[in-house]
């Protein structure tokens, strides 16, 4: 019986060695889960829908949370793509190039230097610069007519996950979404932001407070309100795929779920595929 081939992202010289590195919030580097869930599952699913790419003559990267292009993983003496760059080159890999790669970042020095990284290996970038809410209405207007979109959106926290993005974006008639849901920041804060005077989730699911019901638990608050948001997403037209790969800190505790979103069956099935593995169903 063949065994099953272990899909490895490559580890590419950064082509701009002099220009900002993502490191974390600490400085000590970004979590393993990064490139090994995010960035892997970025690549497979891109590889996976290459020849129903392939149909569509215009074919549109967007990420308005770029960052620089480059990260380096806690622990690693070198550093690796950030995830654009990891889907340009998986769709230049896969023969379904992109043909405009859209990122963007609130610092205007990250998405300069994404920017320069994509040009520089041939991707064809176009940079927005400013907060994500913002960027992401002009990245929708330049989409050219008819263009199958795929949008990474990877904010570091929940309240940066603006719901106004993800309801601009879904206008696009062919688009399908990754997102990666802070469930960390959710879990620990939710009951705070309850507290009219604090505001940080409103953003993330209008209104959400109005409809908090009394018999909702303090422990079963950051569930509802992950189920909430699903709801909104389906509202939209978009079908929330059951495989969300799972992040946790070692000890039990999640962190983040990568969450993807499509109006069609044909690219939930494929996220399906790629994303199915341990920890990976749905729920907390």
């Amino acid at each position: 019986m063949k065994s099953r081939r272990t899909f490895e992202l490559a580890i590419h010289p950064d082509p701009c060695p002099y220009l900002p590195v993502e490191r974390g919030p600490s400085g000590q580097g970004v979590g393993w889960w990064v490139p090994q869930v995010k960035h892997t599952c970025l690549a497979k699913y891109i590889g996976a829908t290459r020849k129903a790419q392939a149909k569509f003559p215009k074919r549109v990267l967007i990420d308005p949370f770029c960052g620089p292009g480059r990260i380096q993983v806690r622990g690693e003496s070198f550093t690796r793509d950030g995830g654009a760059m990891v889907a340009w080159r998986q769709s230049v890999s896969s023969d379904c190039p992109f043909t405009s790669v859209m990122v963007g970042d609130l610092d205007m020095a990250r998405a300069v230097a994404c920017d320069a990284r994509l040009a520089a290996i041939g991707a064809p970038v176009q940079r927005f610069d400013g907060p994500a809410a913002e960027t992401a209405p002009r990245m929708a207007e330049a989409v050219p007519r008819g263009a199958l979109c795929l949008a990474y959106i990877d904010p570091y926290n929940l309240e940066y996950l603006s719901f106004s993005i993800i309801k601009r974006l879904a206008r696009l008639p062919h688009i399908d979404f990754a997102v990666h849901f802070s469930l960390m920041d959710l879990t620990r804060n939710v009951d705070m932001e309850l507290d009219p005077a604090r505001d940080r989730f409103s953003e993330a699911l209008p209104g959400w407070r109005d409809r908090v019901s009394g018999t909702i638990s303090k422990k079963g608050l950051a569930p509802w309100f992950f189920q909430e948001w699903h709801q909104r997403i389906s509202e939209l037209g978009f079908s929330v795929s059951h495989e969300m790969p799972l992040v946790t800190d070692g000890q039990g505790r999640a962190l983040y779920r990568l969450v993807f979103f499509s109006r069609h069956a044909f690219p939930d099935k494929i996220w399906g595929d790629i994303a199915r593995g341990p920890n990976l169903a749905l729920g907390f």
